[in-house]
């Protein structure tokens, strides 16, 4: 059986070591390329041409999202699977809409982490079980969380997210490496596109929509 090479994009060593360690265990899969942004990593794939991206979605720069439909959009064919701390729905309907095709978090097995790559590399999706059933779930009792932000690009998104969980402007700035006034202009949007006026108004949609905990 040929190799299955992977690429794991993840903004800390430490991270990504333990990652390699735990694929290289498994007899047909190898790491070929590791990247700590999302830059790095678009800029990297055309050249090592990985059968899958193991992308964590919250990095600094342009982000895990955007670094996706980046790929993406070159390569359609592109197998990324998102990694990522995040459970709630949201998040996995993002990164699929983004192109992932497959979606599992860090707190998962690391059985699970193996057979998403190997069946992301022989064309399948896959999607961590607990994050499947709580979907299938909202799904039936009408209870999705993902509607009221689906209006957010990936960008908007990721700044959303940082907003929501305690950030500064100027340090929204600093983790997504984009100018102080550009921040600000994107919280503009975002406060006209979500219909709020303060942060605490985003929070306060972040935990109705499961994007922070209580």
């Amino acid at each position: 059986m040929s190799k299955i090479t992977v690429m794991l994009v993840d903004d800390h060593a430490v991270v990504r070591a333990g990652y390699r360690l735990l694929l290289s265990q498994t007899e047909n899969i190898v790491v070929v390329s590791e990247a700590s942004r999302g830059e790095e990593a678009c800029h990297d794939y055309t050249e090592v041409q990985p059968d899958v991206i193991v992308m964590d979605i919250n990095l600094p720069g342009i982000g895990g999202l955007a670094s996706i439909r980046r790929i993406c959009a070159r390569d359609p064919n592109a197998r990324i699977l998102a990694f990522s701390i995040h459970d709630e729905q949201l998040y996995v309907l993002r990164a699929l809409e983004a192109g992932a095709k497959g979606y599992v978090t860090k707190s998962c097995a690391p059985e699970i982490l193996v057979d998403a790559v190997i069946k992301i590399a022989s064309g399948e999706t896959y999607i961590d079980p607990d994050i499947a059933q709580r979907m299938v779930v909202q799904t039936a009792t009408g209870s999705d969380p993902a509607t009221a932000l689906n209006s957010l690009s990936a960008r908007e998104f990721d700044i959303f997210c940082l907003l929501v969980n305690g950030c500064t402007t100027r340090e929204v700035a600093d983790e997504l490496c984009l100018g102080y006034k550009t921040v600000a202009n994107y919280i503009c949007l975002l406060k006209h596109k979500l219909n709020v006026h303060t942060t605490a108004e985003m929070t306060r949609m972040a935990y109705q929509h499961g994007i922070l905990k209580s």
